[in-house]
């Protein structure tokens, strides 16, 4: 692996000593704030402390006010509600709080979600179709639909009214619907474009329940928004930041309905504090899973579950989750090693600056976790197609150099079917074509990426000596949380760090080991690099390290430990 280039941030100093005296933070975390972006000290202390005031008001979207209307006119003739999903967290999560709130409000309502291998990706005919026919006469899309122009003409024929809620980028034209409510409609004036599927979703929950007078039911529906927010990795900023930071607080405080119960104890986080790292791979995983090697609507069924008399069935939901995603990671290892094995001996495949590996077979529920960890490994854009029956179905993720869905755009000609955003995207191609796309995607490349976008970076938000790092830059640090996409966690550098313990291997993947450095001496674990430990064994008297700060309990103790994002041998003196 290239190891990556150290970049440090650029930070106006004189910004920074003038919002630690306006906030009374220390200089590191009103650093870490002027460097987001957040040096007015009004926007630094709603960015502390979100609060569900700071959300706006949900009629701001486009068409919402029509589709409020047409729900509650809905709700009082009786009439059937189809909620329309998608099988991925951020699709599930969006179906499970509108139906509830629906329900709440007493109405008819039920909820389809398309399963993968049987009914492929968004909102198509078929489905509007099959609802018709279960005498729905309202659907409401969730995380989809935005490229559903066909299935909403559908609609209209058979006298359907559909609402389409989307956070996708839409094409030129919208569809035919009786509202589509997306902030990226170029129309739309919305402040905040980058919510998620379930974002939007929640938009409408709480407009409906302030249209009912039910604003108290609010933070229930936030703390299932959370869970789907963090999993779609939006930029944590603005009204998503609210909806996480909140949604954790109360994943952590509880009290839950019996279905969240059951997913949070199969998960291994009962009775701890959940945080972003607990979404990403402990409990949003496990929902996944069901959408990605069987059916979504064991997901959906069990966050749906609010009666504990159904504690037993949920149980079981919530083990057969967990079964799932360990055939998930196994078919996920499997893949990867063959893709990596491809890419490291094909220079038809391996040397291009977008890679564009297939696989006969290979499980489509997992190509694009496969894709992320060949961009995580290869610092370059990857698809990653499975191919069955002469039909390629492929996943696609970026760097932030490389406008994936833009490339995606101009090979157009090449494709069944495209859709997705600029960092990851979907496409279905005949397999004949693939060679066609590599060519295509990578001449598309070449004209925008240079070698240096092929560099992996590792950003640099300041210097830290171990003597800086007091209780309070930890807990200070602890408040910029939930760190994710657009609020990336703090990565700090110390100079001239000596191992004085270790690094000893950690289940064979891992190190660990004590730093020291002016008289000062942390723990510290290294994820995923067992194969640097002869490296840093020989250069242990000298390292710079690069690292973010931990805070960890034992038993009534805080104590401070680092992880460590890179270390390299210290310049000579």
């Amino acid at each position: 692996m290239i190891p990556p280039r150290w970049e440090l941030t650029p930070c106006d100093e004189t910004a920074t000593a003038a919002l630690a005296a306006a906030l009374h933070v220390a200089p590191a975390v009103a650093r870490l704030l002027c460097q987001r972006g957040l040096g007015d000290p009004e926007s630094a202390a709603r960015f502390l402390k979100p609060s569900l005031d700071h959300l706006h008001d949900p009629l701001m979207l486009a068409d919402m006010g029509i589709a409020v209307d047409r729900l509650m006119a809905a709700i009082a003739r009786k009439e059937r509600i189809a909620i329309h999903g998608d099988y991925d967290v951020d699709g599930i999560t969006s179906t499970v709080i509108l139906r509830r709130a629906l329900e709440m409000l007493g109405a008819d309502v039920v909820h389809f979600i398309p399963e993968r291998m049987k009914d492929g990706y968004g909102l198509q005919p078929a489905a509007i179709e099959r609802l018709h026919a279960a005498g729905v006469a309202l659907i409401v899309s969730v995380d989809c639909g935005i490229r559903g122009a066909e299935a909403a003409r559908r609609a209209r024929e058979l006298g359907i009214d559909l609402i389409i809620t989307d956070h996708h980028e839409p094409d030129a034209e919208l569809p035919p619907a009786l509202a589509v409510i997306n902030p990226k409609r170029h129309d739309c004036t919305y402040p905040d474009k980058y919510l998620a599927g379930v974002g939007v979703a929640l938009k409408v929950v709480q407009a409906l329940c302030r249209r009912a007078g039910r604003e108290s039911w609010l933070p229930g529906f936030v703390k299932v928004a959370a869970i789907g927010t963090l999993a779609d990795v939006v930029p944590l900023v603005g009204e998503n930041r609210v909806i996480a930071k909140i949604g954790l607080d109360l994943l952590t405080s509880g009290p839950h309905k019996v279905g969240l119960r059951a997913l949070i104890d199969v998960s291994g986080l009962a009775g701890k504090m959940i945080d972003s790292y607990h979404i990403a791979f402990l409990l949003a995983p496990r929902v996944n899973a069901a959408g990605r090697m069987s059916t979504p609507d064991i997901a959906t069924r069990l966050l749906l579950a609010t009666d504990d008399a159904l504690s037993e069935e949920v149980r079981a939901l919530a083990l057969q989750l967990d079964g799932e995603n360990v055939r998930r990671q196994e078919e996920e290892a499997e893949i990867l090693a063959a893709a990596k094995k491809i890419v490291q001996t094909d220079p038809e495949i391996g040397a291009p600056s977008v890679i564009v590996v297939a696989g006969d077979g290979w499980h489509r529920g997992v190509i694009g976790i496969v894709a992320s960890k060949l961009v995580d490994a290869f610092h370059r854009p990857a698809i990653v197609l499975s191919v069955e029956d002469g039909i390629a179905h492929g996943s696609c993720r970026s760097i932030p150099a490389f406008d994936m869905l833009g490339a995606l755009e101009r090979c157009a000609h090449l494709f069944m079917r495209f859709g997705g955003h600029r960092q990851a995207a979907g496409l279905t191609l005949d397999a004949s074509r693939i060679r066609a796309l590599r060519a295509a995607v990578n001449a598309v490349a070449d004209e925008t990426l240079g070698p240096d976008d092929l560099m992996p970076r590792l950003r640099i938000d300041g210097d830290l000596s171990f003597r800086g790092i007091t209780g309070d830059v930890a807990s200070g640090v602890a408040l910029l949380a939930p760190f994710g996409a657009g609020n990336p966690r703090p990565v700090f550098a110390a100079r001239r760090v000596e191992i004085v313990d270790g690094p000893r291997m950690l289940k064979e993947r891992h190190l660990k080991m004590s730093l020291k450095q002016d008289g000062r001496i942390f723990r510290a674990v290294a994820w995923r690099a067992a194969e640097r430990h002869d490296y840093l064994a020989e250069h242990k008297a000298a390292l710079d390290v690069a690292f973010s700060l931990e805070q960890n309990q034992y038993n009534v103790e805080t104590y401070v430990e680092l992880t460590l994002a890179d270390l390299r041998q210290s310049d000579p003196l």
